[in-house]
């Protein structure tokens, strides 16, 4: 009986402490409340004039602390460490991964991985690249590669070794350009404002796609003009390259030549004011924006083989990997390699017309014999394979079999554009001529170079003037 006394006398002891405790910690949690509220409003007495709830409502939450989140192709650069830079002369992935401490083995690994790709990445010299490391490791977790700026290559190397291509979206805005011809067509380009000096080349190309078989570039001259609405590509808010050409003028030789693009279920290209079609059966030349290094010639001294020998291509010469294209619709009929040409393609066109393109550096994608291709694909990379002195593509020329010089031939013109898309064409050309007339001429050029050369040294000679007396 005493012993059940005790258990309960300590049973209720230890249960008032239980309650003491907690009436303890609630006085104490009210205390530390009154206190803390009388000290806010003591600091901020503009609250109690009934200005608390407006002041919140105008808070910007940029007030509040956020962290500064950085986020490229996909990754969010606060997770790791992040290395950026360019590819140098002779720097291979496995020197760049090797910094990042990723082993032999797995470099090795990597590469097999690319040897099995569709679309090998290949590094060059001048291309962007970053590396995002594990924090704590210091090991590379990703190396992303960007060989352009419409697409990179993520190498993973955390977990499971992958390597695979990304495409970044792509944004188009219109633009405006005009200029007038001092010198050349490519000096006008490169000193108008509204071009980007990287883009140049392309835009060249695009009018010469649209005016080739109207305007002879290699023969511009000082006054010529043109007006150009084009598209420019954006990429996360980057101005990237040079897109579609839209509509276009070009005042060569004191007459306006205008090519307007026009797409339907039956047409993709350009057609002047009368709805005739700007490409005829064949390409002018299968290489955009090139030069004519050799034209055909029964009695030329070969620069290779040191002596006469009849040359029955034309050769345009272009940078090392610049894109050819087939010249007209057609199968290809023959495709390999000799030590004369090269690397080579011949396409038949039809019973009557068939084209060959030697040297090339290489061969596109799904080239192969009795491959369909269209005017304008790419079929090959410029090169200098076989007996070539340097990058050029040899571009031949059959007619009923024989070779002959398509400079000099008249080629059939085209089909004319059916009546049930010229009504809604014509309509577009107006508009689109309508816009070509508001653009003013961009009065630029070398002149106004040749001026602030011109009076920077007369400043400079001023400056030494003026320093040589005491």
């Amino acid at each position: 009986m005493k012993r059940r006394v005790r258990a309960y006398r300590e049973k209720i002891q230890d249960t008032w402490s239980k309650v003491n405790k907690k009436k303890f910690f609630a006085v104490s949690a009210l205390s530390i409340l009154f206190i803390s509220t009388i000290t806010f409003f003591a600091f901020n007495p503009q609250l109690l004039n009934g200005k608390a709830s407006a002041n919140l409502s105008e808070t910007p939450l940029g007030a509040f602390d956020r962290p500064d989140i950085k986020e490229k192709y996909g990754f969010i650069y606060n997770f790791y460490d992040v290395a950026e830079g360019e590819i140098q002369k002779d720097e291979f992935l496995g020197v760049i991964l090797d910094r990042h401490h990723v082993t032999a083995v797995e470099v090795d690994q990597l590469a097999q991985l690319e040897k099995e790709m569709e679309n090998r990445p290949v590094l060059n010299v001048g291309k962007k690249y970053t590396v995002l490391s594990d924090k704590k490791t210091g090991k590379a977790a990703y190396f992303i590669y960007e060989p352009n700026p419409y697409r990179f290559f993520v190498y993973q190397i955390k977990d499971e070794l992958k390597i695979k291509e990304e495409e970044r979206e792509v944004t188009q805005k219109e633009a405006l350009a005009s200029g007038v011809i001092t010198s050349s067509l490519w000096n006008a380009i490169v000193g108008n404002d509204a071009i980007d000096p990287s883009m140049v080349f392309s835009m060249a190309s695009n009018m010469e796609e649209a005016f080739q078989w109207t305007v002879d570039f290699h023969h511009v001259q000082k006054g010529d003009r043109f007006k150009l609405i084009y598209e420019e590509d954006w990429v996360d808010g980057e101005r990237v390259g040079v897109g579609k050409l839209i509509a276009a003028e070009f005042n060569f030789d004191n007459k306006s030549y205008h090519a307007i693009r026009y797409k339907s279920e039956n047409y993709d290209g350009f057609f002047d004011l009368e709805a005739r079609p700007m490409v005829k059966t064949f390409l002018k030349a299968p290489v955009k924006y090139s030069r004519i290094s050799s034209r055909y010639n029964l009695r030329r001294y070969h620069p290779v083989l040191k002596r006469t020998k009849a040359h029955l291509g034309t050769d345009f010469a272009a940078p090392r990997g610049t894109p050819i294209y087939a010249t007209a619709n057609g199968t290809v009929s023959r495709k390999g390699r000799t030590r004369g040409n090269g690397n080579f393609i011949k396409i038949k066109h039809d019973d009557t017309y068939s084209t060959q393109y030697l040297h090339m550096n290489g061969f596109a994608k799904g080239m192969g014999v009795g491959t369909r291709v269209k005017q304008g694909e790419v079929i090959g990379y410029v090169g200098s394979t076989g007996l070539a002195t340097g990058p050029h593509v040899c571009y031949r020329f059959w007619k009923n079999g024989k070779q002959v010089d398509p400079l000099r031939l008249n080629f059939p013109p085209p089909e004319p554009m059916k009546d049930s898309d010229k009504v809604t064409f014509m309509k577009e050309k107006d508009e689109w001529k309508a816009r070509l007339d508001a653009i003013e001429y961009q009065e630029i050029i070398e002149d106004k170079k040749e001026e602030s050369k011109e009076e920077k040294a007369t400043e400079d000679k001023d400056e030494k003037a003026a320093d040589s007396n005491p």
